[in-house]
């Protein structure tokens, strides 16, 4: 059986030193950056940052530039925090997809893409409210407790 959970997002990149420069511009702290990968802690997983030609080397294929059809998501505690992180991720050298806006859904999201063309989502959701560290889940975090009873 596979356990539901995602451990590790590792992102193919032309530029290991160019996309850890963009991801600490967003305010990021590196963990560890050695051995060709650049990794950042996140709350749940980890992020790393390898070679795209490296990790073509170890799946033996050929792989595109940026995240083809799926998107990386970015929750904020804010709706005026939206276009903060969209405006930091524009200064640090990534492309604004789409502005923030309201949803119809009720919440407030925009897009963004790094230097490597992957596609980011930073999204509020008044209906699932962060954990106090942080943490995502799309029924919300009620209180800290909750948190830690995952």
């Amino acid at each position: 059986m596979m356990e539901q959970r995602v451990s590790l997002i590792t992102l193919g990149v032309d530029d290991v030193e160019r996309a850890r420069d963009f991801y600490t511009a967003l305010g990021w702290h590196v963990t560890q950056a050695e051995g060709g990968i650049v990794v950042f802690d996140l709350v749940g997983c980890t992020l790393g940052l390898y070679a795209r030609s490296a990790l073509e080397a170890e799946t033996g294929l050929q792989l595109p530039r940026g995240s083809g059809a799926m998107s990386l998501g970015h929750n904020v505690r804010e709706k005026s925090d939206v276009a903060a992180v969209l405006e930091r991720a524009s200064a640090a050298g990534g492309h604004v997809v789409k502005p923030a806006e309201d949803v119809f859904w009720g919440g407030h999201h925009g897009y963004f893409q790094d230097p490597d063309q992957h596609l980011w989502e930073v999204a509020f959701n008044p209906f699932s409210p962060l954990s106090t560290e942080g943490a995502f889940r799309w029924s919300g975090y009620q209180d800290n407790r909750a948190a830690t009873d995952d």
